[in-house]
């Protein structure tokens, strides 16, 4: 990467990641708090909801946001024709599913469903608000702002989740935690923004004409992935029952807090950095291998680590209720060590390959996927669970090769890039296993204990073995330490 680029980079991952850390630790401290409260039924009926709006919010944007990111110089109609596309669509969305709940209802056999679904749903049309003023302060490197308003609408939303939750709403203080946290970021991206649709330009329907292939075949791309995505829970909750699938979201989602926080970090500043640098190879090549480095760095030992703590973790945290979530937390927790070297490879893909040979792939990775669901589905809960983790196995290895055919990266290189860093990760994962053996007794002291012992031997064993990503990610650290 070119100096000034690479400053802007580092400085945009590091506010990111900064804003997904604090927001994780805020969202964590309110899930405990919330899932204390709640039952596990009501974690069920929203997991349904979101399933529906995820396929929404896909089909809201349509790959818009990305292609404006990767135009060079997108005018002002490019943004006005695709904020009024977002909301027409959204308008459109909200009546059809506000429409169809009642049925999704008597199909899941929940009418709650049915009442909550019009307020649930209302976070589509929002959403269409902040797509433009959003994209907008991306291709700025707004990231510090971004980040800013992020954790405020995470906080805002937290503490209403949790009122209600005390006060005995139920479900519904799950459904004003989502609807709120859209509503604040809203609202806090038009105060901030300079941009408006009445001093843009003109509707075009030449724009969105021309933005329209590489933007839906990344919507067949994105909604082919929500859509698969969410597939477990809407057959769990018709098979099961919504206890189970409310353990079953949860552990996914707790799987989540750390790696989509991560990822989303560094998705959102790579992506218009590699676009602006896609024509030099040699260091667009290297940049790829160092955020494949950093990341797993990063990501693989909390992902082990948290599999490895995890029976105390609920124990202490969250209550005996839920401990029938420990198992499949432990088993999806491996998922995320090969969902982040996906993620950084699909990222190279948008930048590299055209539209038509993304979906294209999608739709190989698919097949494996339906396979997986097919024969696990019907099994158990569990069963799913680990289809899940070798899905994420086949999707990593699919999506790397793909993209070291469009750099100059060898897959040697790329493999001895990451070898030492999940061996490392491995070795960390077994000392903490051995701390939980020779402690029986206190949970919460076992725990301390534990995490103490993985992050020391994780970061010994790094400095001993002179790991390349510990030195880089120390420079970066440096870096952010001076700018302040």
């Amino acid at each position: 990467m070119a100096g000034e680029l690479k400053e802007k980079v580092t400085r945009g991952v590091a506010w990111s990641i900064g804003e997904k850390v604090g927001t994780m630790l805020l969202q964590m401290g309110v899930s405990v708090v919330v899932l204390r409260l709640l039952v596990p039924d009501d974690f069920g009926v929203v997991a349904i909801l979101t399933a529906f709006a995820a396929f929404a919010l896909v089909v809201v944007d349509s790959g818009f946001s990305q292609t404006l990111i990767r135009k060079a110089e997108p005018s002002p109609s490019d943004y006005k024709s695709v904020f009024l596309f977002n909301i027409s669509v959204s308008a459109a969305l909200y009546v059809l599913l506000t429409a169809f709940a009642p049925v999704v209802a008597r199909y899941y056999d929940m009418p709650v469903i049915a009442r909550v679904a019009p307020v649930f749903f209302l976070m589509i049309p929002v959403n269409a608000l902040c797509v433009i003023q959003n994209t907008v302060f991306i291709r700025r490197f707004r990231f510090a702002l971004l980040s800013k308003i992020a954790f405020v609408s995470s906080l805002v939303s937290g503490l209403a989740a949790v009122l209600l939750a005390w006060a005995g709403c139920g479900v519904w203080s799950l459904v004003a935690q989502r609807v709120l946290q859209m509503v604040v970021k809203a609202v806090l991206l038009w105060r901030t923004s300079d941009w408006r649709p009445a001093s843009s330009g003109a509707w075009s329907p030449a724009a969105i004409r021309e933005m329209a292939p590489y933007s839906f075949s990344l919507l067949a791309t994105d909604l082919i992935s929500s859509v698969y995505t969410k597939i477990p829970q809407l057959f769990i909750g018709k098979l099961y029952s919504s206890r189970m699938l409310g353990y079953f979201d949860q552990a996914l989602k707790l799987k989540d807090l750390p790696v989509t926080s991560a990822m989303t970090a560094v998705q959102g500043v790579t992506f218009p950095a590699l676009s602006k640098i896609g024509t030099d190879e040699r260091k667009f090549a290297e940049s790829y291998r160092q955020m494949v480095m950093v990341v797993a760095y990063v990501l693989f030992p909390a992902m082990l680590g948290l599999s490895a703590v995890a029976h105390d973790l609920f124990a202490v945290l969250i209550g005996a209720k839920w401990m029938p979530t420990v198992p499949y937390f432990e088993t999806i927790c491996l998922a995320g060590l090969f969902y982040p070297v996906a993620m950084v490879a699909y990222n190279i893909m948008k930048v590299r390959c055209s539209g038509p040979a993304i979906v294209r792939l999608e739709i190989l990775k698919k097949a494996v996927m339906t396979v997986i669901l097919v024969l696990t589905i019907p099994r158990s809960v569990q069963a799913v669970v680990w289809g899940l983790v070798v899905f994420a196995a086949c999707e990593m290895i699919v999506n790397v090769c793909a993209s070291l055919r469009v750099t100059s990266l060898s897959v040697r290189r790329f493999v001895r890039t990451l070898l030492p860093v999940a061996l490392v990760s491995g070795a960390m994962y077994f000392v903490v296993l051995g701390v939980a053996q020779l402690m029986p007794g206190h949970a919460l002291l076992r725990l301390v204990c534990m995490i103490a012992a993985g992050a020391v031997s994780y970061l010994l064993f790094s400095f001993i073995f002179r790991l390349e990503a510990f030195t880089e990610v120390l420079s970066i650290v440096r870096k952010q330490l001076k700018l302040k």
